[in-house]
């Protein structure tokens, strides 16, 4: 509860880029395109996953998840933020406020245990073929899918810890959205709770799925630098390194934002680091996981090629 002198906080302004308004317009361009960008290249892949039987294997299955996850992160985040860029400030509810953190929670924090799950399907295929269809039938890609969608919807019920807080006199927040850290700041109730949550889901979705990847990738290194084809070698590092350049980016942004202790000058910093994973990550995932995979490419051709067959016909 507020005290006699203080007002109860009933909703939020966002000042989102505060002192680039003068570049508002280039930056509003610059994200819609980006938003853009973000919405067909992952709607692409869900499509040709979704329509092809040849592209119907695990290493897919799990891409077209990880663009739908892309998807959702994204429409949660960047309409907001291009309004405010657009109008200068956002005045939110504060309900509406935690559903949007409830929602970027799941949808940004769900891709960790897609790329989890990708880097062993990759290290399966690299390191023990003669298993890889043993262990990696349909059923079970189901089974993890649904398993990942399931823990993070458990984990995001963290968020009932914020409808207990009390908001107070400052209602002032200085992001383009509704994130975890200024929120928890400007409240006056009792955050030790919360931050022994946070603690425990640092370990469950930072540290353990991050280890996982990063040993995975570690047997492939090992088992690809032993192989005596020149050409298998190159390619398996090509597209090895485009996935852990993915991985550095995601885990390395989120443990400077959420990790890292925060003072004035970082909640700048933190500001435009949650760029790459709420914009850059989902915009190159497309590019790195499957547009310079051969079957993709192949799979795009023949796409257009159906369609101006049919447009030309018609």
């Amino acid at each position: 509860m507020c005290d006699g002198n203080q007002t109860e906080v009933t909703e939020f302004l966002l000042l989102g880029f505060k002192g680039l308004y003068k570049y508002k317009y280039l930056l509003f361009i610059i994200f819609l395109f980006s938003y853009l960008v973000i919405m067909n290249g992952n709607l692409l892949i869900i499509v040709m996953v979704s329509t092809n039987h040849n592209l119907n294997i695990p290493m897919f299955i799990f891409l077209k998840h990880l663009a739908v996850a892309d998807i959702l992160l994204t429409t949660t985040i960047v309409p907001m933020m291009l309004n405010i860029i657009l109008f200068d400030i956002k005045v939110v509810p504060l309900r509406s406020c935690i559903i949007q953190l409830f929602f970027f929670f799941i949808f940004g924090f769900i891709q960790s245990y897609f790329i989890t799950i990708m880097s062993y399907d990759r290290y399966l295929a690299i390191c023990s073929p003669m298993h890889y269809n043993s262990i990696m039938q349909p059923h079970v890609c189901l089974k993890m899918v649904l398993g990942s969608w399931f823990i993070m919807f458990v984990l995001s019920l963290e968020m009932v810890l914020f409808f207990q807080l009390d908001f107070c006199g400052q209602n002032v927040i200085d992001h383009f959205f509704c994130d975890s850290g200024p929120l928890l700041e400007l409240t006056t109730s009792d955050t030790s709770n919360i931050f022994l949550v946070d603690s425990v889901f640092s370990i469950i979705l930072g540290i353990i799925p991050f280890t996982l990847i990063i040993t995975s990738y570690l047997r492939i290194f090992f088992t690809v630098i032993s192989q005596s084809s020149t050409g298998g070698r190159g390619k398996a590092f090509s597209t090895c390194s485009s996935h852990v350049i993915i991985v550095c980016t995601y885990y390395g942004t989120l443990m400077m934002v959420y990790m890292a202790p925060s003072d004035e000058n970082s909640l700048t910093t933190n500001k435009f680091m949650s760029l790459l994973y709420i914009v850059v990550t989902p915009m190159m995932n497309p590019i790195i996981y499957s547009l310079r995979n051969q079957e993709i490419r192949k799979t795009i051709k023949q796409m257009f090629k159906k369609f101006y067959m049919c447009k030309y016909n018609s």
